[in-house]
């Protein structure tokens, strides 16, 4: 900190100066104005749309569309990210307000808990597979709870498809043709406007306009035809939010899951966006800068009547396709949404309720990820599974439901994985003096009497058990392809390679010492490979290295085969027991500490006939260090 410069200080506080003090009036103005211009008309008819789906009146989407922009373009990292409200928020939203609603019914919109700061580090643990399952059935579920606008008569308000679906079809009698007839025209529109836009570059402007056409679309027809069976959204408040604080905290208790949930949402959509765009735009995005923005951006907006804003995927996309350099145009996109509140809501009123629900469905269309469900089948059942469960938990249990199942079903294969963990039985590549794993190079080679046994996890309380079980079976049976070296009837040595364990806990410690023992018990060494720092230092603090030997300890698994070899083809000479040659392990050592050779003779190494040179051998501890 001390070396910290008063420009780095000012951009820690205010990452906005980083692209104010390099601005290129001349190249960066025009795309971003353009951008702007662009997401902006976009934002205003999105914004009523996602608050009908969050149960709100429109204008407080419009609120959320105006003030947290601004509050993020200063604090936020990304220059390209358009925040606003988005569609799974807004469902997330409509959820809680269904509980609170039948107690109370009216409702400001507030949600003032912001957990950017320390929920960031728990989202890790949420694997794509999970979003993607929640985000396909929230999809479903948004889609259909905007039916009500095309049929012309209200269906119950759930998170849940069997009631929505049943209430859609109780209602049957009081269908109304003519706002189905216009939801599914403007629908169609849109979705044919989307394609173009993304299929072709120099049509690409017809996919931001797409919403405006809606709107526009929608009430020109209600002002000239005036059909009293298509609802319209209504007089719209004009001007400006005005600043509010908090005076009731009743509600604080029931909001708090949501608001975690709503965090992580928010946390996974905008974070993953920004970063895309800011590769794709070469520059370095700070992740805790950016939740620090996003979290600001919505503690202000509350004092505001704002609901709940993240990054929109659909309006990042097209404010960088549109050439937006800096944070500028999200600038830009405030001032058309304050325009709007201050001049044209009055425009607003005479909008079809089935214009803004044909938007939002036409947003979410893109979020059901049925090929991401094919892919994983394709590559991981496993992960295919956990895509299923979540898709499934959310669409018929809920979504606070459906996300802490695929969450906790999620860390349950991850404590499966970790409670059992991969173990590679080891064999010598023909030519080499590499070890692999024998399943994946079946023309290694293994040789009688040494089972060479590599862990490739950290050993700790949930997998020692697993490790001990499989290094048991291991002893009985080995599965080499193919077996060199002398001839014996059983295991004398078993060398685990520890290369890839990083951690040994005090559970692990113990159960090597009985392990030992064991192995001890039958006449069975134990020889330990390249071990990291820390974990030779837990084995040495612990005792283990002394229990085992310290001459037992090599720097390669190649070391470690021609010693036991050596022994091994002892074995096969004489009847000495093994007791007997661990006798003279010690003059063996004394031996290598003092020679050392650059290579050995492949016909020394893998005959059965003649003894094994281990002059060149660097033992990885000395009998007295």
């Amino acid at each position: 900190m001390k070396r910290m410069t008063w420009v780095e200080w000012i951009e820690l506080f205010l990452p906005c100066y980083r692209w104010i003090r390099t601005y290129r009036w001349r190249e960066y103005l025009q795309p971003d104005l353009m951008s702007g211009i662009t997401v902006g008309v976009m934002l205003v008819p999105q914004s009523m749309s996602y608050a009908k789906l969050a149960g709100l009146h429109p204008i407080y989407g419009l609120y959320s569309g105006f003030v947290p922009i601004f509050v993020y373009a200063v604090f936020g990292s990304s220059r390209q990210l358009a925040i606003g409200p988005v569609a799974l928020t807004s469902l997330l939203v409509s959820n809680v307000l269904e509980a609170l609603l039948t107690h109370q019914k009216h409702y400001t919109p507030s949600l003032r808990f912001y957990w950017h700061l320390w929920l960031g580090w728990l989202i890790r643990f949420i694997s794509h597979s999970v979003i993607s399952g929640f985000t396909t059935a929230s999809a479903i579920v948004i889609a259909l709870s905007q039916a009500k606008y095309f049929l012309g008569y209200e269906i119950e308000r759930s998170s849940k498809i069997i009631p929505l679906a049943k209430s859609i079809i109780l209602g049957a009698d009081k269908f109304l043709w003519q706002p189905f007839v216009m939801g599914s025209i403007i629908l169609a529109i849109l979705l044919t406007m989307k394609h173009l836009g993304k299929s072709r570059k120099y049509l690409r402007f017809l996919r931001a306009s797409g919403p405006l056409t809606a709107v526009v679309l929608g009430t020109t027809f209600a002002k000239v035809y005036h059909p009293s069976s298509i609802s319209l959204v209504g007089e719209i408040p004009q001007g400006l939010p005005k600043f509010s604080v908090p005076k009731e905290f009743g509600y604080v208790q029931s909001l708090i899951p949501t608001t975690v949930l709503i965090t992580g949402v928010a946390i996974l959509e905008s974070v993953g966006i920004a970063k895309a765009l800011a590769a794709k735009n070469g520059y370095e995005l700070d992740s805790n800068q950016e939740l620090f923005g996003l979290g600001v951006a919505n503690i202000v907006g509350s004092f505001f009547s704002v609901y709940p804003t993240t990054g929109s995927f659909s309006r990042s996309a097209v404010n960088h396709e549109s050439g937006a350099k800096t944070g500028l145009s999200g600038i830009i996109m405030g001032i058309i949404m304050g325009c709007a509140l201050q001049f044209l809501t009055p425009l607003f009123e005479y909008i079809p309720q089935c214009a803004l629900a044909a938007i939002v469905i036409s947003a979410v269309i893109g979020l059901v990820d049925y090929d991401e469900a094919t892919f994983l089948w394709r590559v991981d059942k496993r992960d295919f599974l956990l895509w299923t469960i979540t898709c499934t938990v959310t669409l018929f249990l809920g979504i606070e439901i459906g996300v802490l199942v695929g969450v906790g079903v999620s860390l349950a294969f991850v404590i499966h994985e970790s409670a059992n963990p991969h173990i590679a039985i080891l064999g010598r590549l023909p030519g080499t003096t590499v070890y692999r794993n024998i399943q994946q190079y079946p023309e290694s080679y293994t040789y009688n009497g040494i089972v060479i046994v590599r862990i490739d996890a950290p050993i700790y309380f949930a997998n020692i058990s697993y490790i001990k079980d499989r290094l048991r079976e291991y002893e009985i049976e080995s599965d080499g392809p193919t077996r060199r070296g002398p001839e014996v009837t059983r295991v004398h040595f078993v060398i685990i390679e520890m290369a890839p364990t990083t951690y040994i806990d005090s559970s692990a410690v113990q159960a090597l010492k009985d392990l030992h023992q064991e192995y001890k018990s039958r006449n069975i060494q134990i020889a330990i490979s390249n071990p990291n720092r820390n974990v030779l230092l837990t084995l040495t603090r612990s005792g283990v290295v002394d229990l085992i030997g310290r001459e037992w300890y090599f720097v390669r698994v190649h070391d470690a085969v021609q010693v036991c070899l050596q022994h091994v083809q002892r074995l096969n000479e004489s009847p000495r027991t093994q007791s007997q040659l661990l006798e003279n392990k010690s003059s063996l050592f004394q031996r290598v500490l003092r020679q050392r050779q650059e290579e050995v003779s492949l016909s020394q190494l893998e005959s059965g006939n003649r003894e094994i040179d281990t002059s060149h051998l660097e033992p990885l501890l000395s009998k007295k260090a």
